[in-house]
């Protein structure tokens, strides 16, 4: 008789990828899951995984297998999820994973909230600019900013962002703001990627410019660009509300004033496409009504990217 662990167990490595992921989520040793998807295998009466030292991959039978019986574990996790919500208060600890500028502003004052308004649970933030696979690296929602692409994730539009140009006073006393957009290309300009040298896409009175610009210092993490603009690097592009927190404090100074980066939307993603736990559930609302209240902006559901 086939047990239906060893399904959820399937499923489970199918969805994270490796037998190690798998593991790690569900809390059992790597041995006892493949020796579950083995003994499922035997029932089954076919090979459901394609295994090498270097890869998993689904055969043609565990892609069929998955895909129909993934619905009735959702149904089964749905319906036991209804159950604890109508008893339960949210409880326990929930992964989040964020950018490290939005991290550091609007998100630490949301998760302050959420640990007073809930006091039987716990958070774990982790900051970082890199796109993680969030059923593998164990995390249960993630906020993420600008286009989104298609994939098996959940996103919910929180609200749209936007970028402005700052620098740091010391830096505008030694080189001069500059008046009009193309005066970019004479300034050092502190870059947000892998290289040196970008093109900057600004929207003004006159619609959206494309300037060229360089400088001395590139980073691919938000942190490093803010902090190079306020040790007097360059001109930088840094989120709203960083740069707004930068510039009460004095520590940078807005330029180009009338000009931003073009809006982009702001999501919150999570792996779950049916019930949500109400841990999570409850911090996502929370959330949602902070930035609304914020922004004005409307929520909605797409499907996006890991």
């Amino acid at each position: 008789m086939i047990d239906l662990n060893d399904i959820m167990i399937f499923a489970r490595v199918t969805e994270a990828g490796s037998f190690t992921a798998a593991a790690r989520l569900l809390g059992m040793p790597k041995t006892t899951v493949s020796r579950r998807i083995a003994a499922l295998e035997r029932e089954l009466g076919v090979r459901l995984l394609q295994r090498t030292t270097r890869s998993l991959n689904l055969t043609a039978s565990g892609r069929l297998y998955y895909e129909e019986s993934s619905h009735a574990l959702r149904t089964i996790e749905g319906a036991n999820l209804r159950l604890a919500e109508a008893r339960a208060e949210p409880a326990g600890t929930i992964r989040i994973s964020a950018p490290v500028g939005f991290g550091g502003h609007f998100l630490q004052d949301a998760i302050f909230e959420f640990l007073s308004t809930y006091p039987k649970t716990s958070v774990e933030l982790r900051l970082t600019d890199d796109r993680l696979n969030l059923v593998e690296s164990g995390i249960d929602l993630a906020f993420r900013t600008g286009v989104l692409e298609d994939s098996t994730l959940i996103a919910r539009k929180l609200g749209s962002t936007h970028r402005l140009l700052c620098a740091s006073p010391d830096y505008l006393a030694r080189c001069g703001a500059p008046d009009v957009p193309e005066d970019l290309a004479r300034h050092d300009c502190v870059i947000a990627g892998q290289s040196a040298q970008a093109q900057w896409l600004l929207e003004g009175p006159h619609g959206q410019e494309t300037i060229a610009v360089s400088g001395r210092f590139a980073a691919n993490e938000m942190q490093a660009v803010m902090a190079a603009a306020i040790a007097g690097h360059g001109i930088a592009q840094l989120p709203h509300g960083v740069a707004d927190a930068c510039i009460k404090d004095g520590r940078l100074r807005r330029v180009l004033d009338g000009y931003t980066t073009p809006a982009g939307g702001l999501h919150v993603v999570y792996p779950s496409s049916r019930h949500l736990p109400p841990l999570v559930k409850a911090f996502i609302e929370l959330a949602v009504r902070r930035l609304n209240a914020i922004t004005g902006n409307s929520d909605d559901y797409v499907i996006v990217s890991r």
